[in-house]
């Protein structure tokens, strides 16, 4: 079982920056993958960046080049730093950690922070 909290959204205008954090319960050594998602009204939803347990990340064709994404573990803490925000990054962000084992996966999810980016 792990806990995850989410802070640092809020409203933002169009070319702003906000950095949102994810603090685990327990460490994250162990965690394969976390990442972050969001979700738009009336979209699905999709994954923005992740970040494996070795370190290696990905992003979403649409934030490349101005989302960040990265953890430190001493602090049990994943990190999206975006920058050069745009109107349609506008959603809701989950933070989500994925383990699995031999015979079983888990996944884990954050409340959901707002993110608001509008003029």
């Amino acid at each position: 079982q792990v806990q995850l909290v989410e802070s640092g959204g809020g409203l933002v205008q169009p070319g702003g920056s906000l950095r949102l954090s994810c603090a685990a319960s327990r460490n994250i050594f162990s965690i394969n993958i976390m990442g972050w998602y969001r979700q738009a009204p009336g979209k699905q939803r999709e994954l923005v960046a992740h970040i494996t347990s070795g370190g290696t990340t990905g992003y979403a064709d649409s934030v490349m080049g101005r989302f960040t994404i990265s953890r430190d573990i001493a602090k049990n803490t994943m990190y999206l730093q975006m920058n050069s925000l745009k109107p349609e990054d506008t959603a809701v962000y989950y933070c989500n950690a994925h383990t699995t084992t031999v015979v079983t996966s888990y996944d884990y999810w954050g409340q959901g922070t707002q993110v608001t980016v509008s003029s």
